[in-house]
């Protein structure tokens, strides 16, 4: 198939779904992005390998995006074939096993959206993540936690379509976590999750989901775009008290701001540019690099292209 073919045949599979040079500011938390070459929703599983053999055709990466949280795309924008799963990767389907029980959540099913069902269902696993943005997908993929939590802890399976665009299932003990992090097996699209959940005691659960909440409003900006915590914490330390220290607090550049509230964050105060954010990010490494000898690693993603 060549180019020609493949775009064609993605125009009349997808017809309004595809979209050329999409701006990937409507659909990130930071509403910072440059275009996607293509963009593309797909609704079912039986899409996916006809996606993959088109980006192979064009000889584009594919890119797989979730809530469009934790993402700091360039402003050249990504020259990939994007994929956002769309409502039909966004069921959940509870299934009791002895005293403990199996939730499969689609990889588009909001975080918050599965945390809350948890909770009416009185299952404990997930109060650490009550206020975390962003979907389950997206969540996996950098092994989202607080709290003292993470995904990994909960869970059983990882379902999704690989590379030869065949559906494949991978058991925990074959995947690999570490702190936000998860390695991500080669070509493997994600479709769902299944964790392991376990009945509770349900005003234990709603109070321990209350106090994740108060901690998470105290200390997180509200009323500006932004991706969640920039750096991961130092081993023993915390990057936003690190941040503070070295006087960020409220240090701006263009239109990006370290968050007043917390410096750990920084906020878009109106057309910032990801140039703007990287800027800040550099200088945030440097001012705690050479103050306090401590190597500040991002958690947000840089994604597209980058031009010095």
């Amino acid at each position: 198939m060549d180019r020609r073919q493949a775009l064609a045949e993605l125009e009349a599979v997808f017809g309004s779904r595809l979209k050329r040079d999409e701006p990937l500011a409507r659909h990130t938390s930071f509403r910072i992005g440059g275009p996607a070459t293509l963009f593309v929703e797909v609704e079912a599983e039986r899409e996916i390998p006809l996606i993959q053999a088109a980006a192979h055709a064009l000889e584009l990466p594919l890119f797989v995006l979730g809530g469009g949280t934790n993402l700091l795309v360039s402003d050249h924008g990504v020259r990939a074939v994007v994929v956002r799963l769309g409502r039909g990767f966004s069921g959940i389907e509870w299934r009791l096993d002895g005293e403990r029980v199996r939730v499969v959540a689609g990889a588009a099913v909001p975080f918050k959206k599965l945390v809350t069902l948890s909770v009416e269902r009185s299952l404990e696993g997930l109060e650490w993540a009550e206020g975390i943005p962003g979907t389950v997908g997206g969540g996996l993929l950098m092994n989202a936690g607080a709290f003292g939590g993470e995904i990994a802890d909960v869970l059983v399976s990882v379902s999704g379509i690989d590379a030869s665009g065949a559906t494949v299932t991978v058991p925990r003990e074959q995947l690999r976590f570490g702190y936000r992090y998860f390695d991500l097996p080669a070509g493997l699209i994600v479709t769902s999750v299944e964790l392991e959940l376990q009945p509770g005691e349900t005003a234990a659960i709603r109070a321990r989901c209350l106090a994740a909440k108060r901690k998470r409003e105290e200390r997180q900006p509200k009323g500006l775009p932004n991706a969640g915590s920039v750096f991961k914490n130092p081993p023993g330390q915390f990057a936003g008290r690190l941040l503070d220290a070295a006087g960020l607090r409220g240090f701006r550049y263009g239109q990006a701001m370290f968050s007043p509230r917390h410096a750990n964050f920084i906020v878009n105060l109106g057309g910032a540019r990801a140039v703007d954010v990287r800027e800040l990010m550099r200088e945030g490494q440097r001012r705690v690099r050479e103050q306090f000898g401590v190597e500040l690693e991002p958690e947000i993603r840089l994604v597209g292209e980058w031009h010095e």
